[in-house]
């Protein structure tokens, strides 16, 4: 492993910063979703009811704890932590005439932090949190002036941060807007019964790339060396059968992960999209300029969320699922006690695929393990499983690179602090190398505490990975 690997975290604000009315922050599109039991969706609402827990609110609090929390991360070695930027408290209604000061103070003071250490922050713009004024003023991402409120953001953030702030991510797991079958948490969409739903998801699917491109092009112009990368949600799928209509399936599956990639890395709408709008029957408006937008604003790595793998084939019973996918059990992986199918070498087949596409510097963005922790009676949380998962997935990482030459730079783990789930809002669902005394109904301490995974992460970092 070059021993300038980034090894390192990530998080999202919407599940892990709280402070939601602190600070001139404005209501963003998850503070209106409360938490679901076990395996079921979240539930969105009009408006906050007081009366009703909703996890983004309080979530962790990073808010009041990111000192403390940036100090363990810098215990256990880490040089990279991806982060993203909660729109809604740089401009509260998204629209404001102007950014909210305290907001940008607040992130200068995580920045110099992680930067005290030595940690490079990468900073995700868009990680489902736009601000909920958008949605009700403007419909989310179906209007195409969200184009440029959401530039004018990036460009105050990169502004303000241009000297402390290397990598930037524009939007994260973008084509979960193809994927969801509601698009809220990527656009602020909910389909209206007399829409066209596969028109309006193509139609906000051209903003966003519009969008991605733009920032990237106005981003050079404040800092050449910055670097941008898009974000995807990765679906390793494998055909059920040698039978080739299977393979045909697989292929299929993929459309809607190489649809967003292929504008953003070779910025142009290939075959390969133009095949999935003809086979979607998508109508969607592009103007002027768009086409040449999308060719100059390409990104310069690409990275991706990567949990488990699938299947997919004639018959096949779709009983799997894993981060927003669904397809066929495998019968030669374990799973989850959320049902999704741990499958470390599908990781090193996944950065192969991908690095033979597109041949730039690949970043694992996402990674990691939601299990239920117990604390032993001494207090301790031995999560073996933890360990088990991750050291099997960075043995595949390091196959990838060392055997097969692939370009990776990167590896950020998901969440090393306990956070609440994006899919469910549960907190029970826990990822991190440290435990957060916090229950599903937003009752606890807060306090911080150390797991049997810390120590191990820390000496795979002290180690550069060669002592698993």
């Amino acid at each position: 492993m070059n021993k300038n690997f980034l090894w390192g975290g990530a998080s999202a604000a919407n599940q892990y910063e709280g402070g939601y009315h602190e600070g001139g922050r404005g209501l963003s599109i998850n503070d209106v979703e409360m938490g679901a039991s076990h395996g079921k969706k979240r539930e969105i609402h009009e408006y906050v009811h007081e009366d009703i827990y909703y996890p983004s609110h309080k979530a962790v609090d990073f808010y009041h704890h990111y000192q403390e929390d940036i100090a363990l991360m810098a215990e256990m070695g880490f040089r990279c932590y991806r982060m993203s930027i909660a729109w809604s408290r740089i401009y509260p209604h998204g629209d404001d005439e102007y950014p909210n000061e305290e907001g940008l103070k607040f992130y200068d003071k995580v920045f110099d932090e992680l930067l005290k250490y030595n940690i490079e922050p990468i900073v995700t713009l868009h990680h489902f949190e736009m601000p909920l004024a958008l949605v009700q003023k403007y419909g989310g991402w179906r209007n195409r002036q969200l184009i440029d409120l959401s530039v004018r953001y990036a460009k105050t953030v990169m502004q303000r941060y241009k000297n402390k702030v290397k990598y930037w991510i524009t939007f994260n797991e973008i084509n979960s807007l193809f994927i969801a079958g509601t698009p809220w948490h990527q656009a602020g969409i909910i389909y209206k019964e007399d829409e066209n739903k596969v028109d309006v998801m193509f139609q906000a699917a051209h903003y966003q790339l519009v969008a991605s491109a733009l920032t990237v092009i106005e981003g050079k112009k404040i800092n050449p060396d910055f670097q941008f990368g898009n974000m995807i949600l990765y679906n390793c799928c494998y055909a059920m059968s040698c039978r080739p209509e299977d393979q045909i399936l697989v292929h299929d599956k993929l459309l809607p992960i190489y649809y967003f990639s292929d504008v953003q890395v070779r910025g142009r709408y290939t075959n390969t999209c133009l095949a999935y709008q003809k086979k979607m029957n998508a109508h969607f408006d592009k103007e002027p300029g768009d086409e040449d937008i999308l060719k100059q604003g390409t990104v310069d790595f690409y990275s991706f969320s990567y949990y488990a793998s699938l299947v997919e084939g004639i018959g096949v019973e779709h009983s799997a699922n894993g981060n927003l996918l669904d397809g066929g059990k495998n019968p030669y992986l374990e799973s989850t006690s959320w049902g999704w199918q741990i499958d470390p070498l599908g990781l090193r087949i996944s950065l192969n695929r991908i690095y033979d596409r597109y041949q730039i510097p690949l970043f694992i963005s996402e990674n990691g393990i939601g299990a239920i922790d117990q604390q032993e009676t001494d207090g301790s949380i031995i999560d073996d499983y933890r360990i088990d998962y991750l050291k099997n997935h960075i043995k595949a990482l390091k196959d990838a690179i060392e055997i097969d030459y692939v370009d990776c730079f990167g590896y950020a783990m998901w969440g090393p602090i306990d956070m609440i789930s994006a899919g469910t809002g549960e907190m029970k669902k826990r990822y991190g190398f440290v435990y957060v005394d916090l229950n599903d109904r937003g009752e606890g301490t807060f306090q911080r505490k150390k797991k049997k995974s810390f120590y191990w992460y820390q000496n795979l970092i002290k180690t550069n990975a060669n002592e698993l």
